[in-house]
């Protein structure tokens, strides 16, 4: 997808401010924080949304997760708690059509979201 901002930053094309890596998925931190701590964590590879991850994913999810939980672990707000977010489509704000999950911790977060 040559022309998806989230592919660029995978390929390097484009800088971000990468804080955790796995071989599968890439955490870097959100350019407009909703939270003290909010990382975004991507598949490498292409997958359009939520709606898009199929059985030939295999473990896709996953590894999202777990790199989710190493860069709380990593940012020291994991005990205290944190959300973990994917949009699906415009109603649900996603401005970037690439699989990504929102991870927002480091203060308490309202229900609902503001």
């Amino acid at each position: 997808m040559s022309e998806c901002l989230f592919c660029k930053i995978v390929d390097g094309t484009i800088p971000a401010a990468i804080v955790a890596e796995s071989e599968r998925a890439l955490a870097f931190y959100d350019v407009a924080p909703q939270a003290p701590v909010h990382v975004l964590v991507i598949p490498k590879e292409h997958i359009t949304s939520a709606d898009e991850v199929a059985s030939d994913h295999g473990g896709v999810v996953d590894d999202l997760i777990m790199l989710a939980q190493r860069v709380m672990d990593d940012e020291g707000v994991r005990q205290q708690g944190y959300r973990l977010v994917l949009n699906v489509g415009p109603d649900a704000q996603m401005s970037v059509a690439h699989l990504h999950l929102h991870v927002l911790g480091g203060r308490r977060l309202e229900w609902p979201p503001g």
